[in-house]
């Protein structure tokens, strides 16, 4: 065996900078490779930690490739990587067999000796590194020390490839769940501005308009608690369910009630998400609207100031306080423009949410809603970074000397058209 400063010196080669490129299975593979060669060892094999399971899952192996390829899983706390990840320590195995280890495959490959360390990324187990050799082999303290501190490396290195997949692929998920483009409505026009914090990452900040089988409009605003992955795949989640409940409900304050239920239910204790469903009658003469835990939408009517929604809030979305949810009902004349939005918009540091709402309310009046917009964000947002993301529809009631001969249609047409 190589001496340990020789060890010690190879262990740069081990993450070097060539590997930077790499997506996580193939670092994952050329880690292996080297781990393998610098402590001379048969087997190599990191299972990484599915949380929400609380299991070890068998991602990347050499020389136990089964292992991966079988889809191991190991409960926390059981079996040798289990026993590994629950300890937060190395573990030494000198005698392999169905009395020490969980999994079969590690024995009846011949494995004689085990050696695990943890993977830990800001002293949270993501993993589990394990050697193991077919000879007869006792692993040391000093075997030890170095496999933590290659393990330091990897888990540094797989945290670093997680961060950027998940970062792509919850903006791939937000991007894709927020409306292409907004239905086309004879007697409404529509705007919307999405724009995602200055700091990056990802939120569940999402907005839904679509035709009901009544003829009338559904409008959804919400917003899930938390960054990242998750909160872009609860968003998903949250805009599906309440299309659902929307699309077989008259009143939103029912579809927010059936969604909480649901919430509660099944497998989403923790998540929490302030949401707005607002539904438009066919004549588009009335609005009922039901608050979770959200921001009230601004009205502006013809000719007047704007104001503040005067709406009845309930808690958010994954709380119930036993009460029922309730639905607020407001009239929409002709020419009449409604905002609703994100908190992102109006929340800024060390400014009272008051002055935010103030200046929402200035920025509002019943125009075209593309000016609308593009005067909402330049009062709001201007040049200075956004330090949320913010998400705005705006939605006018166009008065009828506005409105053509093509524009009008029945509500049957729109019952045909359906959902865009």
């Amino acid at each position: 065996m190589a001496g340990a400063d020789e060890r010690l010196r190879r262990l740069k080669w081990v993450t070097e900078a060539a590997l930077a490129h790499l997506s996580i299975a193939d670092l994952l593979a050329a880690l292996l490779e080297r781990v393998q060669s610098l402590l001379e060892v048969d087997t190599v094999a990191v299972l990484l930690l599915d949380a929400a399971a609380e299991q070890l899952v068998a991602t990347a192996a050499r020389g136990i490739e089964a292992e991966v390829r079988q889809g191991v899983r190991i409960p926390l706390g059981r079996g040798f990587a289990g026993r590994v990840a629950a300890e937060k320590k190395p573990v030494i195995l000198p005698q392999v067999d169905h009395t020490t280890v969980l999994n079969p495959i590690l024995w009846e490959h011949g494995i004689r000796s085990l050696l695990g360390v943890p993977l830990l990324a800001s002293g949270s187990v993501i993993g589990v590194l394990h050697v193991g050799t077919l000879g007869a082999r006792q692993f040391t303290a000093d075997d030890a020390q170095l496999l933590e501190i290659v393990a330091d490396r990897v888990a540094s290195a797989i945290q670093s490839r997680q961060a950027q997949a998940q970062q792509a692929a919850a903006g791939l998920l937000q991007r894709s769940l927020l409306p292409a483009r907004l239905p086309v409505v004879p007697g409404l026009e529509m705007a919307a501005r999405y724009v995602p914090a200055e700091r990056g990452g990802v939120s569940g900040d999402w907005y839904d308009v679509f035709v009901l089988p009544s003829g009338g409009l559904c409008v959804v605003v919400g917003d899930v608690v938390g960054r990242g992955f998750a909160a872009a795949e609860e968003m998903g989640q949250l805009r599906s369910t309440l299309r659902a409940h929307a699309f077989f409900s008259s009143d939103p304050a029912e579809a927010l009630t059936r969604l909480n239920q649901q919430v509660q239910h099944f497998d989403r204790p923790r998540m929490m998400a302030t949401a707005q469903l607002a539904m438009l009658e066919p004549s588009f003469e009335r609005l009922h609207l039901s608050s979770a835990g959200h921001l009230p939408p601004v009205l502006a009517l013809a000719g007047e100031h704007a104001s503040l929604v005067d709406v009845r809030n309930d808690p958010p979305v994954g709380v119930s306080n036993g009460r029922p949810r309730r639905s607020t009902t407001i009239a929409v004349p002709e020419g009449a423009l409604l905002c609703f939005y994100t908190d992102g918009l109006v929340e800024r540091r060390a400014i009272p949410l008051d002055v935010g709402l103030k200046d929402l309310c200035a920025a509002v009046v019943a125009g075209p809603v593309e000016s609308v917009c593009t005067r909402i964000m330049g009062r709001l947002v201007g040049d200075n970074p956004p330090a949320d993301d913010i998400a705005v529809l705006v939605l006018r009631r166009k008065p009828l000397d506005e409105i053509g001969t093509l524009e009008v249609a029945p509500p049957a047409q729109l019952v045909e058209e359906g959902p865009r």
